[in-house]
């Protein structure tokens, strides 16, 4: 059995200030309010890093429903924390939130891709809501985000059409009065649907049509919550299948439309699904840093041993591995160095994509064709680069740690096989070949991607 062991270091966390954030006052034991500053965010986000290190594996191999980890996430007030830039921000930008992502993956994945579909979905309203100023006396007209901080949920869903035609996916029809709607079918979410406050989903009326993004409580009568069997990795992310009977939908929680008509679509609300694939991305890289750092603790801890025999150049471990244990052994300073590339690599374009997305989320709806394009082949590399990456060093990772702690991982001690696992479930839906393509057409021909939500 295990030790638990201290959460190894990952890179430090930048945010924007926010002078004039103030917090306000809670009950008791609930979530905090907590002002953004420099100093703030990146301690926060260290500390739960820190907690949610400590037992990882013990949740990961009980698998449950991830109640724990949302109260952990809301104490430490990071749902609340992306809002948009403002004189009355409360919260930090875009950057801050990938970056808390990152870190909190490093740590428990599952944690970071629940947390990146929330912060995705937070902007919901901006992305496909309509221009004008909200009404700030009425709370149903104000911002998701705004609304997602000040009531402290935890959001769900997603919003993208089936990606086959064939699918009915949710549909809406109109109520007799009162001017909302009635919600039904069924839906497959990969995060957050067995834990969450409320439900941000996409539905067509009558199944066809402009798509209206709406927002549903899954406490109302109707909605009912499946948890989705056992999966390979990422299990404690909270994956569902919801289905909706008949839900009723008023006016004031349809978010937004998103025309049928790709050509009608706005750039800027076509951010919304680069915005889910580069935080997932920060999740990819996460659990790549997270498992390096922990393999470095591991073979640093071998060290302090006995110091192991000598092998010539060439020679395999007693267990037939090639691995060792011991910080002078050159092949195990080559693989470190190789993966430690390989992360340094990943890290530098999914910093220069996130740096893009920044920029196009501040242009909001003066975001041209252009640069929505550049964006979408940065976000792409990032995701092909920082895949690839996770899973080649989750995969060496775990042939190292065999080398250094035999039997013991063998049995599971470490759990270095949770990082693998995480890895491959979070990469599987990508199609690489598909993003590699899309980008040799923009270098080679100019081309632009299409203006679509499907990630």
């Amino acid at each position: 059995m295990s030790t638990p062991r201290k959460s190894p270091k990952r890179p430090a966390i930048h945010t924007t200030s926010a002078p004039d954030a103030r917090p306000a006052g809670r009950p008791a034991g609930g979530p905090v309010d907590r002002p953004a500053d420099d100093e703030m965010w990146p301690r926060v986000t260290r500390e739960l890093a820190d907690d949610l290190a400590v037992d990882a594996l013990a949740r990961d191999r009980a698998g449950k429903a991830p109640f724990d980890e949302v109260a952990r996430l809301q104490e430490a007030g990071l749902p609340a924390l992306l809002t948009a830039p403002g004189p009355n921000r409360r919260g930090a930008d875009w950057r801050t939130a990938c970056a808390v992502v990152r870190e909190i993956s490093g740590a428990d994945s599952s944690v970071g891709e629940l947390l990146a579909h929330h912060y995705a979905l937070t902007w919901s309203s901006r992305f496909f809501g309509p221009a004008q100023e909200p009404d700030v006396t009425r709370a149903a007209t104000l911002p998701l985000d705004v609304r997602t901080a000040e009531e402290h949920w935890l959001l769900a869903g997603g919003v993208e059409p089936p990606r086959i035609e064939a699918e009915p996916g949710l549909t809406l029809t109109p109520a007799e009065t009162g001017g909302g709607w009635f919600l039904d079918g069924s839906r497959t979410f990969t995060s957050a649907v067995t834990v969450a406050d409320r439900l941000v989903v996409g539905a067509r009326p009558g199944g066809t049509g402009d798509l209206l993004v709406v927002l549903v409580d899954p406490a109302r009568p109707g909605v009912y919550t499946d948890a989705g069997t056992e999966r390979v990795g990422q299990r404690l992310a909270g994956a569902g299948t919801v289905t909706f009977d008949h839900v009723p939908v008023p006016p004031e929680d349809i978010l937004g439309t998103l025309p049928h008509d790709e050509h009608a679509v706005a750039p800027y609300a076509t951010l919304a699904p680069l915005a889910l694939r580069l935080l997932l991305v920060q999740v990819g890289l996460g659990i790549a840093e997270g498992a390096l750092a922990e393999a470095r603790d591991i073979s640093r801890a071998d060290q302090a041993g006995p110091a192991p025999a000598r092998r010539t150049a060439g020679a395999l471990a007693p267990d037939g591995s090639g691995a060792v244990g011991g910080g002078d052994d050159p092949y195990l300073l080559l693989a470190y160095g190789e993966l430690a590339t390989a992360a340094h690599a990943a890290a530098a374009v999914v910093e220069r994509a996130t740096d893009a997305l920044t920029r196009g989320l501040l242009a909001a709806r003066s975001l041209g064709v252009e640069e929505r394009a550049d964006i979408a082949v940065l976000v792409a590399a990032a995701e092909t680069v920082t895949g690839r990456a996770a899973v080649h060093i989750t995969t060496r990772i775990l042939e190292l740690v065999d080398g250094t702690a035999g039997a013991d991982a063998r049995g599971g001690g470490p759990g270095f096989d949770r990082f693998w696992r995480n890895a491959r479930a979070l990469t599987a839906p990508t199609q690489s070949a598909h993003r590699l393509r899309d980008i040799g057409d923009h270098y080679l021909n100019g081309t632009h991607a299409r203006l679509t939500l499907l990630a």
